[in-house]
């Protein structure tokens, strides 16, 4: 697999339909207005090509700064992303992804970095506690207070009255739906913890309810795997 970082103003027309027929393929309802608008919103894009250089997937993002509690902090928050199931054995989103957010960071001192997300499939919901030791919501324990509160200010500043806070779910007003042989859990995913807890926090994800997730980027929150996915891409000092 071959991967690139780009942003997203300088892709060209015909890029930008195979990203939205990319989607098509995997998501019900996508509207191609509101698919370009989230685009040109966007300041990178992750692309995966494969062998013959056709699009496989992609995630696109926003690197912001948000004020909080009366502090700058950092945010990225992801927009569409999707990956091929013929690319689902591969790494190189994970790594691709995970060195664009850092990347993004590198001359911003120690000031903390939050990855906001919302997710109506469990399997991106499992990205998380595959690279993070700490993230937002998880089966094991309740939100921080403080954490909650800034998941709750950041969804709320996204997207409004769309965000429910005490489900924790936003519910667009032109949801995108997964495919149904994406929306279904195989039987072998539902002893995960993590599967069973993404099922019960977001019961309406086949009708393209998100859950709203956070986790703070920073070499300390890496598991041991995330460490070893990104191996010495890290190019910026621990947040804090």
């Amino acid at each position: 697999m071959k991967t690139r970082v780009v942003d997203p103003c300088l892709l060209s027309s015909e890029e930008r339909f195979v990203m939205l027929e990319l989607m098509k393929r995997h998501f019900d309802g996508i509207s191609p207005e509101i698919f370009y608008a989230d685009l040109d919103e966007k300041n990178g894009a992750v692309l995966i090509e494969g062998s013959m250089g056709e699009l496989v997937g992609f995630s696109t993002f926003i690197y912001y700064e948000h004020v909080f509690d009366g502090e700058a902090v950092s945010v990225i928050y992801s927009g569409d992303t999707i990956v091929d199931p013929s690319a689902w054995n591969s790494t190189a989103m994970m790594r691709s992804v995970m060195a664009a957010y850092f990347d993004c960071h590198r001359d911003n001192g120690g000031q903390p970095l939050y990855w906001f997300l919302i997710t109506s499939g469990f399997r991106t919901y499992r990205f998380l506690p595959v690279v993070f030791q700490k993230y937002y919501p998880h089966h094991e324990a309740p939100t921080p207070p403080d954490m909650k509160r800034l998941l709750d200010d950041l969804a709320f500043s996204k997207f409004g009255c769309d965000y429910d806070s005490s489900s924790g779910i936003v519910r667009l007003k032109q949801a995108q739906t997964l495919k149904p042989h994406l929306a279904s859990v195989p039987e072998t995913r539902l002893d995960n913890p993590d599967v069973g807890f993404f099922l019960q926090s977001n019961p309406g994800y086949v009708l393209g309810d998100e859950l709203a997730s956070i986790t703070e980027l920073s070499r300390e929150n890496l598991t041991r795997a995330g460490l070893r996915l990104l191996g010495h891409a890290l190019p910026i000092k621990a947040a804090g």
